[in-house]
């Protein structure tokens, strides 16, 4: 199994549990941005400039706006 592979597991079991422990999607928002805020911080203990993070939350904003648009993602 490859690394790729081995985190889509682990984000589905978090996902699954998020899910199962709060089912009210509302809530799930907290948990997107504790993972964020948390990823933010490796991105900065990686490298200090905030370009290439700056860059990715654009490019999420872009990926929510397309699936609000177009119901897929």
């Amino acid at each position: 199994m490859s690394r790729e592979d081995e985190l889509r597991d682990i984000l589905d079991r978090t996902a699954k549990e998020i899910s199962s422990t709060q089912n009210n999607p509302r809530t799930w928002l907290a948990w997107m941005v504790y993972l964020l805020g948390k990823l933010e911080e490796q991105a900065a203990n990686q490298n200090p400039d905030k370009t290439a993070y700056t860059e990715m939350l654009s490019a999420l904003l872009d990926v929510i706006r397309n699936r609000q648009r177009t119901g897929v993602w």
